[in-house]
């Protein structure tokens, strides 16, 4: 008979956490490394020196993870989408007849 030890993960319901990006921000900075390498690749492929090239891909993915980073820190999990949610809301609402609220 063999004793087998199984462990409980206690991450259940906890947001998905990487290297300190919360939630969809992994998302946004995988997408981005994505098009980095896209651009790379197409600018190289146009001919344009290597180091010009590295110095511009270089550029952008600084500003791509320090802006993801900075995104994640100040909204959370779902504070960019609360916020998108909350400009969409009429600032507000006009009724010129009555019968809406007499049936």
């Amino acid at each position: 008979m063999v004793n087998s030890v199984y462990y409980i993960n206690k991450g259940i319901n906890q947001p998905l956490t990487f290297k300190g990006l919360k939630a969809q921000y992994i998302w946004y900075l995988g997408g981005g490394l994505v098009v980095l390498l896209v651009l790379f690749a197409v600018l190289y492929i146009i001919g344009i020196n290597t180091f010009i090239i590295l110095i511009v891909v270089g550029g952008a993915g600084i500003f791509l993870f320090t802006k993801v980073y900075k995104l994640s820190k100040t909204y959370g999990q779902y504070g960019m989408m609360k916020r998108t949610a909350k400009r969409m809301l009429p600032k507000t609402i006009k009724c010129s007849s009555r019968s809406l609220f007499i049936l």
